[in-house]
């Protein structure tokens, strides 16, 4: 290779580099941008990169400058690629641990690998070629093994999508920016100029060929055991909240049964009594005392009236359910309209309509509670064949955000870790039955749909 040679495929060299790592960062970043026109953000986050690594190579800025830049555009940029902030500073901030990385454990072994392979004294067409076949392959090996690295940290973090409050971008952050930090720190000492004379690293201190492989190798593992680790505590405390969720919902549940037992056990004694009240009016008829019996009744009519369930539902569970709901509605001025009725007993458990109607409706009273205008809930409740579906529509406040599971997502921050844990255990309880939720949001309305099926059909 001649000289002119050398210096064209130096210059091919540092752009296919950079288009390299360009096209390696979008590809990091793109499963967690969303669908909705994808490519134009991807589009902007490639040419961001290549844009600021020429104006760095330009202007000559010193080593780790175009980190920083390239950390603060993107950061600029969130808005228009729709990804949050401090997604934005974590991917960044793992993209560059594992390029920084990989990039010392490649070097450890290119250094080995130029002192095995003889240096030709002529012609100096051999010195170009040998010269350019190690930076090729340097470039191969580290692409590779970057790669390598930023596909386990992107499948790892696409496994379970953290929410990134500021505890947390602190916790996930550290391991990465500690890695950067070093590699930036090694980077300058493998390489000196001292009095003319070139010094390298390696060569004095040749421990250090295996030392800063093994650290960069920590620094990397080190991110994804954090990563792992955090979703790991995200899932107990998703786990905890639900199974406490869980808990209270079965106590209310209990509770509303021994509301129902001990009401039809007052209504079993007022019948007991009532064959008393007979005899006495029986004999206040016979003696002629009809002002007496007048007053008689008005006061038995009084007594019975508080035994009266506002709404009968075919079952003791939901109606103690659905008439404390009626109450409540009633206090906040909210419409509530009920077209329900319990079906067959012997395929439906008490216990498990009783909890999906309490969270369906304690869900619509909460948003209820946010609409200035005006505000009401439905319920109705439809037997078709072997298939029952209950059906939930309230006054929405305004446009509901879907997670990734699927159910609406809070706005307050203080209720992320409890969000939707009212409609997952709706949509266990519908599992049991081989049904399904299905939830559908507008701008006036939202409504909770779920459909069951009878046991003796599965």
């Amino acid at each position: 290779m001649s000289e002119a040679g050398f210096r064209m495929f130096n210059q091919a060299f540092a752009i296919a580099a950079e288009l390299l790592y360009a096209g390696l960062l979008t590809a990091f970043f793109r499963p967690f941008l969303p669908r909705g026109r994808r490519a134009g953000k991807l589009l902007l986050l490639f040419s961001a990169y290549l844009v600021l690594e020429l104006v760095c190579n330009h202007t000559a800025l010193p080593q780790g400058a175009s980190g920083l830049l390239l950390t603060g555009m993107l950061l600029a940029v969130s808005k228009a690629l729709n990804l949050e902030r401090p997604w934005v500073l974590l991917l960044t901030l793992l993209y560059f641990n594992a390029r920084i990385s990989s990039g010392l454990m490649v070097e450890s072994l290119y250094f080995v690998l130029e002192r095995s392979l003889p240096l030709p004294v002529e012609p100096l067409e051999a010195v170009f070629l040998r010269a350019a076949a190690l930076v090729t392959l340097f470039l191969l090996s580290h692409a590779a093994l970057f790669a390598a690295m930023l596909y386990a940290l992107r499948r790892q973090l696409q496994k379970r999508r953290l929410s990134l409050h500021r505890r947390e971008l602190c916790y996930l952050a550290l391991v990465p920016t500690a890695g950067v930090l070093f590699g930036q720190v090694i980077s300058r000492l493998l390489i000196e100029f001292k009095d003319g004379v070139l010094l390298q690293l390696y060569e004095r201190h040749p421990a250090f060929l295996a030392v800063v492989p093994v650290l960069a190798l920590l620094f990397c593992g080190g991110a994804y055991l954090t990563i792992v680790f955090q979703q790991g505590m995200a899932a107990l405390l998703e786990e905890q909240a639900a199974l406490c969720a869980a808990y209270q919902q079965a106590q209310a549940i209990r509770s509303r049964i021994r509301e129902a037992e001990q009401f039809y056990a007052r209504v079993r004694e007022m019948k007991h009594e009532m064959r008393g009240h007979l005899t006495n009016i029986q004999g206040l008829v016979r003696s002629g005392e009809y002002a007496c019996l007048e007053d008689y009744i008005a006061r038995m009519d009084g007594s019975i009236s508080g035994f009266a369930l506002e709404l009968q539902t075919g079952n003791p569970v939901t109606d103690v359910i659905v008439g404390g709901v009626r109450r409540r509605s009633a206090g906040l001025g909210i419409r509530l309209q009920v077209d329900f009725h319990y079906p067959d007993p012997e395929a439906y458990d008490a216990f498990d309509v009783g909890i999906i109607l309490q969270n369906l409706l304690q869900n619509a009273l909460e948003a209820c509670e946010k609409v200035q205008g005006e505000r009401y809930i439905t319920l109705t409740g439809t037997r078709k064949g072997r298939f029952f579906l209950i059906e939930v529509k309230n006054s929405s406040p305004g446009e509901v955000v879907f997670g990734p599971d699927g159910l609406p997502v809070t706005t307050k921050q203080e209720d992320a870790p409890m969000h939707g844990i009212g409609l997952a255990s709706v949509r266990r309880e519908a599992e049991k039955y081989t049904g399904e939720l299905e939830l559908r949001a507008g701008r006036q309305e939202f409504s909770a749909a779920v459909l069951l099926q009878e046991r003796s059909s599965l």
